[in-house]
């Protein structure tokens, strides 16, 4: 077998590896093992290039940017239990609950706020299905707008900083946090926009399927119900400012600022008389599972794309995925419909930990800004949680109904049926913002700050050296040939310039040079 030929089997065998459903990192790490055996025994690469294995796996562990992944985990573990999502739902539902839609704008609202501040999509849409579920099939809610806006909002949360996807697609791609994060503020209002034209069209043409709460439904009015709204917002805007805000203006790490969460949260969870020891302890559970899932599967990938690497399967992408008709735009278009349909099978991190470290140095050869590059794959990982029958926040929905209906709050059990096909105008608006990023990639851009361009052709040197008064006459050429030093025939002396010591520089100013720009 020759080497070019075992890239494209070694990726074959991860696909059909995934297909079988044995878990992702040990499958990684397995096909890593055995295909770099294989390469030392055909002689495609020495023993001594697996050396450099247990030193990208202690890069990884002593990663400080991965720990901003346990306290983000942990602020949201602990928001989505603290009662804070009860009172934004309670009051933004009662304030716009008197329209048509009313309901459906407080979910995306309380779904894009939540995000802010949770960045897990698990919380948001199993928060949001306990408490406005019931209320909607109540108060006659069409279950397939229903279902669908509950989970497209609750996966607003991938996208909305602080995303724990931003943190590993930063990592990944070698970025900053920071930019990661301010270059998804501009797709997470667009989305946020989408969805509530959406509502907006829903309410309009099809009143029916929303209709507004009945005058017995809405129990508060005036200042009662605004002061229930602000307290309700007004902390999640101070723990935002907190986590967000010291990032952006460069007073906080990115680990710092999950840390600054993490507090906030708990702050928040006493304020709501919610924090206990209980609390904590599930809130802790819940965040060692996803770290140590996280952790696991960079671990394996890393193991994999070493060897990957090691039998120019880097070339090989490099050289399938630069041919294509179309340019950059080209490029990305493939890979987001290949992104696309590979999130009906693999988890999104998955996909940030295999297929984007494949994919990235292309991009950066083509001249594509990798922050717009990971938020637009950011995006279009949103629809992983929502592909019918595959996505994540279809089945925390679903088990959300089941709990719901068995506990008496809905008279009739909600049908998979339902769940899935309203999902699907929210996968296609999903789509058009991934169209939108594409072809419109300020929206991304517009937020990061702009690198200083320097035109190499506006650049000038100038010297000024001080006049000492001595002759400068002209030497003769016998006299030149006189006073220059031997330096062999035919060649020519290179010109000496007396240089006076540092404090007679000082003193004088003699031999001082400018360079301006």
């Amino acid at each position: 077998m020759e080497m070019q030929h075992l890239a494209p089997i070694m990726f074959g065998a991860l696909v059909v590896a995934m297909l079988v459903g044995f878990p992702v990192a040990f499958t990684l790490a397995g096909l890593g093992l055995g295909f770099g055996a294989f390469a030392i025994s055909q002689g495609f690469f020495p023993e001594a290039f697996m050396a450099n294995l247990p030193l990208r796996l202690f890069g990884i562990v002593s990663n400080e940017l991965l720990l901003s992944i346990p306290f983000f985990t942990f602020m949201g573990a602990l928001l989505e239990r603290c009662g804070l999502a009860e009172d934004l739902l309670d009051g933004t539902g009662q304030l716009f609950g008197g329209k048509p839609g009313g309901l459906g704008f407080a979910v995306i609202v309380v779904g894009a706020i939540l995000g802010a501040i949770t960045g897990t999509v698990a919380a948001s849409v199993i928060a949001m299905g306990v408490i406005s579920l019931p209320i909607m099939a109540r108060y006659g809610y069409n279950m397939r707008y229903a279902t669908g806006v509950i989970a497209a909002s609750g996966t607003i949360t991938q996208l909305i900083p602080p995303s724990l996807v931003l943190v590993v697609l930063a990592d990944q791609l070698g970025r900053s946090v920071g930019d990661m994060y301010l270059g998804a503020i501009g797709p997470s209002l667009l989305q946020t926009v989408l969805f509530l034209l959406f509502t907006l069209a829903v309410a309009v043409f099809r009143p029916q399927w929303v209709p507004a709460l009945p005058e017995s439904a809405r129990t508060l009015r005036g200042w009662p119900l605004w002061r229930k709204v602000l307290w309700g917002m007004l902390p999640s805007i101070v723990l935002i400012f907190l986590v967000l805000g010291t990032l952006f203006m460069g007073l906080a790490t990115p680990t710092e600022a999950g840390a600054l969460g993490a507090v906030g949260a708990m702050v928040l969870a006493a304020m709501h008389k919610r924090l206990n020891r209980t609390l904590i302890w599930q809130a802790m559970d819940a965040t060692m599972r996803v770290t140590t899932m996280v952790i696991f599967i960079l671990l394996g990938s890393s193991v994999f794309s070493l060897v990957f690497q090691g039998v120019d399967g880097n070339i090989w992408i490099e050289d399938l995925m630069s041919h294509l008709p179309g340019g950059p735009v080209g490029f990305l278009i493939a890979v987001n419909i290949f992104v696309f349909f590979l999130a009906f099978f693999l988890d999104f991190f998955e996909i940030a930990f295999i297929i984007v470290p494949l994919l990235a140095p292309v991009a950066e050869k083509m001249g594509i800004d990798l922050v717009w590059f990971g938020v637009l794959l950011c995006v279009n990982m949103q629809t992983s949680f929502m592909h019918p029958p595959f996505g994540f926040a279809l089945f925390y929905l679903r088990g959300v109904a089941d709990q719901i209906y068995k506990s008496g709050a809905i008279a009739r059990p909600i049908a998979s049926r339902d769940i899935y096909l309203g999902a699907i105008p929210w996968v296609v608006m999903q789509l058009m913002l991934v169209a939108v990023v594409i072809f419109w990639p300020q929206s991304v851009t517009y937020w990061l700050d702009k690198e200083a361009k320097v035109d190499p052709d506006a650049v000038r040197i100038e010297m000024q050296i001080e006049d000492t008064g001595e002759s400068t006459d002209a030497l003769t050429p016998a006299e030149e040939g006189a006073s220059a030093p031997e330096t062999g025939e035919g060649v020519d002396a290179p010109p000496s310039f007396d240089v006076p010591p540092p404090e007679d520089q000082a003193a004088s100013g003699a031999g001082s040079a400018r360079v301006a720009r």
